[in-house]
Formats: structure tokens, sequence, C-alpha cells
């Protein structure tokens, strides 16, 4: 299953930065590690912003939910999930 989703990251204002840097490098390790799954199987910056857009390929609903759950950033973010399917006029085999 593919999931289109967006995740807006808010650090409070007074996280210490080391807390801060600690916590980045954490999710930065656990995103990698998905990507190299196949999981995740896309991310994007958005130009101006502290958020990504992201596909992900997984089996269910609650592969996701744990998936974003258990994201070191996930107290600070707030996420928008999509569900995706195959567009009939796509010319990618892979995108299914």
């Amino acid at each position: 299953m593919l999931f289109h989703v967006r995740m807006d990251v808010r650090l409070p204002a007074d996280m210490p930065a080391d807390v801060a840097d600690e916590i980045k490098a954490r999710e930065k390790a656990y995103s990698q590690d998905l990507q190299r799954s196949g999981k995740w199987r896309h991310i994007w910056r958005l130009v101006g912003e502290y958020a990504n857009v992201s596909i992900f390929d997984v089996q269910s609903n609650a592969e996701l939910h744990e998936i974003l759950t258990a994201l070191p950033l996930f107290p600070y973010m707030q996420i928008a999930v999509t569900p995706l399917c195959r567009h009939p006029s796509s010319v990618h085999s892979d995108d299914a």
C-alpha cells in the first residue's frame, strides 16, 4: 500500500540545541534504515519549511502508524496521510 505523508516539524523554541541535535540524529538513522528497506520509498524537503513530503510503501495502515509513531521527532510533528493507488495513465510499472 502506498501512502503520501506530509510531516511538519515544530520543535519547541526553548529546546536545548544538544537535545534537538540528538533527536535529529536518531531520526536520520531511523529514516535511512526505512529507506534502505524500501518502506520509505521517497522523501523530499519542502523549500522554506521544516517539513517533508514522503512516499511510504507498507503492508497496512497499522504498519504505517507504527512506523510514524516510532519516529523520534513524532511528538513534535503534525502529520497528514493520504492513501495512494496507481493511476491508469502512468507509464511507470513500479508505482503500484
